[in-house]
């Protein structure tokens, strides 16, 4: 057939599929199952969504919104900071270093995170007074644990320390996925270790960890709501405190969900941004090694 006779529409590039009838019949009861949600969620009068709407900015809520995200900072920073130490040390040549990384990790991810927050709350019941000072020696300086181990810190090393246990196999995988050859260039080129890691392996190995990272961060924001069995004021023990009150137990949850989502949104977008940032200047490689270009 001449090619010069074909027209626009018989074009390859322009050829419209067959309907599927099976994804067509999906499409149909996907949309109907979404409709019937819809209706239910928005004429089901025990949703009280007036209720919602009264308490989605109440003064305690958001100060309990407020102290979930500084624990989910707090709590994120400091547990990728110890857990970062602690991929280092697995990756060491130092045996000590990489087995107290390893029990770290296995006590740490072994156990849940709820036994840890009431272990940290608790932690009076072992030990009365924290104390510093030399073995068989006077002590130094003495606190009173119970003093100094508020919920407020108690939540902070509850949430920190097992994050840094998940940080850890995370930052692992990151380094460990940079080219050994990248090392050994930033040592030939007078690279101090630390400088070689901060300049060098940590910001490509960034883009292996942020994914995981990321998704580590939504699952703090949700894991501060535990706090609240150790009488901290976050964002569901708020919630609790006034539908313990005047009963609206649905409505007030579904506040919390609100927030929660809200968050998890903004979350997911700054996501998807560092994930864009990170992967600049990358070119993935086809299977013959060649870059696509």
């Amino acid at each position: 057939m001449d090619s010069h006779n074909l027209s626009p529409a018989d074009d390859v590039a322009n050829a419209i599929g067959r309907p599927r009838l099976g994804q067509m019949a999906i499409n149909i009861v996907l949309a109907l199952v979404a409709l019937q949600i819809a209706i239910f969620v928005s004429t089901n009068p025990r949703f009280e969504w007036s209720v919602v709407a009264e308490y989605i900015t109440a003064a305690s809520v958001l100060k309990g919104l407020g102290v979930s995200l500084v624990l989910t900072v707090v709590g994120m920073t400091l547990g990728t900071l110890i857990g970062t130490l602690l991929a280092l040390m697995k990756l060491s040549a130092f045996r000590t270093a990489r087995i107290f990384a390893s029990l770290y990790t296995w006590l740490f991810r072994g156990t849940p995170l709820l036994i840890q927050l009431l272990f940290w709350y608790n932690l009076a019941y072992l030990l009365p007074n924290i104390s510093i000072g030399i073995p068989f020696r006077p002590t130094l300086v003495s606190w009173d644990t119970n003093e100094l181990i508020t919920p407020f810190i108690a939540a902070v090393l509850g949430l920190a320390l097992n994050e840094a246990a998940y940080m850890t196999e995370i930052m692992r995988a990151g380094i460990l996925s940079v080219d050994s050859r990248q090392r050994d260039a930033s040592r030939a080129l007078g690279f101090t270790p630390l400088k070689s890691f901060l300049r060098i392996i940590f910001p490509q190995a960034m883009r292996i960890v942020l994914p995981p990272a990321s998704s580590q961060v939504i699952g703090m924001l949700k894991g501060t709501s535990l706090v609240s069995v150790i009488a901290m004021t976050d964002l569901l023990f708020s919630v609790q405190t006034i539908y313990n009150r005047n009963f609206k137990v649905v409505p007030l949850l579904l506040v919390a969900v609100v927030w929660y989502l809200a968050v998890f949104s903004v979350l997911t977008y700054l996501q998807s941004r560092l994930e864009q940032r990170f992967s600049r200047g990358y070119v993935p490689q086809t299977g013959n090694g060649s870059a696509n270009k």
